[in-house]
């Protein structure tokens, strides 16, 4: 199957370290979450997932609307993700993710329908699911 697009990043340094794409459009200092004990001055790794994942996700939202014949504005859907680091009872540690979306010009049972088709054909979904716990929501506005 031919690649659709590749994103190349590098990372030097860990979690207080420097993050650069080989196209450019990332160049950033990123570092630990004040949570984790640091200072929180600069973007951290769960904050770029979450980005990622919110994007994508209000992506498919909008992908399988049109599949169904609603025409959804990019301003008519606004997802906002969260992203919990955790540490399990064995020292492990893991990521939770909950997708909260709002959705503009449909009714509730649509906004329902929408969100949870678009957890079946978002990559991210489809790459963290059954490794991460993904939660989702939706509301009609």
């Amino acid at each position: 199957m031919p690649s659709l697009y590749t994103g190349r990043v590098t990372s030097t340094g860990g979690r207080n370290g420097h993050i650069t794409s080989d196209d450019g459009m990332i160049d950033m200092d990123i570092t630990v979450p004040p949570s984790l004990g640091g200072k929180g001055d600069k973007p951290n790794p769960e904050l770029l997932f979450a980005a990622g994942y919110a994007a994508c996700f209000g992506n498919a939202v909008i992908f399988v609307a049109k599949d169904k014949g609603i025409e959804l504005a990019p301003e008519d859907v606004k997802t906002t993700a969260e992203v919990e680091l955790f540490s399990t009872d064995a020292g492990e540690f893991r990521l939770r993710v909950h997708l909260d979306n709002e959705i503009k010009g449909v009714d509730q049972a649509q906004a329902d329908e929408l969100v949870k088709i678009g957890h079946e054909v978002c990559p991210y979904s489809n790459a963290t699911r059954g490794n991460i716990e993904v939660t989702l929501s939706a509301k009609a506005v």
